[in-house]
């Protein structure tokens, strides 16, 4: 009986490894695609509360590179694959209210997901695995907004 079970659990694994393949990168892209969307969300972030000690339409190219390179200046690397300063658009000061006055700078960057190009799609490592095609991650816009001085 010994003798006929040779070499199944091999055959087992072999048969089970390719689906085994798929889901673990199905994970570590699901993964990456979290982290380039928290860390583009927390880049914004500091873009408007850059601007919202700004005078409108003060430094508005120094808060896009602030989203893009994570620095005022317009050097270094990009925060996220394929992200550039032309899918940042250009911040929105809006005022509401009358007894206090209430100014607000809202800034985001054009998601594929609903915006037009240019606009930031997330980029995969791989395109596709065993037919598997992991190159349809649009994110929304990724937008926020603060107070600014009145």
């Amino acid at each position: 009986m010994r003798k006929k079970q040779d070499g199944v659990a091999l055959i087992e694994f072999a048969l089970v490894l390719p689906l085994l393949l798929v889901l673990t990168l199905i994970t570590t892209e699901l993964g990456r695609a979290l982290y380039q969307y928290n860390t583009l969300t927390k880049s914004v972030r500091d873009a408007v509360r850059y601007l919202s000690v700004q005078y409108p339409g003060i430094n508005t190219d120094k808060a896009k590179n602030l989203v893009v390179y994570g620095s005022l200046s317009n050097t270094g690397s990009p925060l996220a694959f394929g992200l550039s300063t032309n899918q940042v658009k250009d911040p929105t000061w809006q005022t509401a209210g009358t007894s206090p006055v209430i100014n607000t700078v809202t800034i985001k960057i054009a998601g594929c997901g609903n915006s037009a190009p240019p606009c930031y799609k997330f980029v995969p490592l791989l395109s596709s695995v065993f037919g598997v095609n992991f190159g349809n991650v649009n994110f929304s816009d990724i937008s926020a907004t603060m107070r600014s001085p009145s």
